[in-house]
């Protein structure tokens, strides 16, 4: 039986906003993989190593990362390291930091350059997660003993095989860069991000420790 953690208000109001009633059975077929990684490491007290991997470490694996790392430490699972990456890196998309800062986390712009890296904090007194674009090879990324989720259908196909993963589980969402500088662009990334949410929710929730 897990252990609930306070996180910032307002992120907690959103997640008792979460329906994982809207989760089709076709998807939690697909996301009973990394339910069963993350139960196995749990069984032995392992570190549990997660790295979201996308092309550009820019969009969707950052908001799977923080949401991961959130929601784990709401459900009180103890030993969850996330990470993500891309095949190449390039920047964390500055609608991605806005998305998440409207939906409470404290998040600071700790460097200007091209690539530039976000403080962002989910709960007083943790660790915030270190938000930058890097290759998954990245020296920042665990080298074995993970779980490479591919969040994106082209790395997906791009990447058959991940160094170092323990297992590699494609868990893929649709990209809401279709809709940068659109009217419905901040819409779509707070969409995405909820989707995001709720099927890493069901994730966690699944999980006896």
């Amino acid at each position: 039986m897990t252990t609930t953690h306070s996180i910032f208000e307002k992120i907690e109001n959103i997640v008792s906003t979460l329906d994982i009633g809207t989760i089709s059975d076709e998807r939690k077929e697909t996301l009973q993989p990394l339910i069963d990684f993350i139960q196995s490491k749990a069984n032995d007290n392992q570190s549990i190593r997660i790295n979201f991997i996308c092309t550009h470490n820019s969009r969707r694996s950052h908001l799977s990362q923080i949401w991961a790392q959130t929601l784990a430490y709401h459900f009180g699972i103890s030993n969850v390291q996330c990470f993500s990456g891309g095949t190449e890196a390039t920047a964390l998309f500055p609608m991605v930091a806005e998305t998440l800062r409207n939906s409470g986390f404290e998040i600071e712009q700790l460097s200007q350059e091209a690539n530039p890296v976000y403080s962002i904090k989910y709960a007083a007194n943790e660790h915030p997660v270190v938000g930058f674009s890097k290759k998954l090879d990245s020296e920042f990324n665990p080298k074995s003993g993970f779980a490479a989720i591919m969040t994106c259908s082209q790395a997906d196909g791009g990447c058959p095989f991940i160094a170092g993963a323990e297992k590699r589980i494609p868990i893929t969402f649709e990209d809401p860069k279709a809709f940068d500088n659109t009217p419905q662009q901040a819409e779509k990334y707070t969409e995405r991000s909820l989707q995001i949410a709720t099927e890493l929710f069901y994730v966690f929730s699944q999980i006896n420790c």
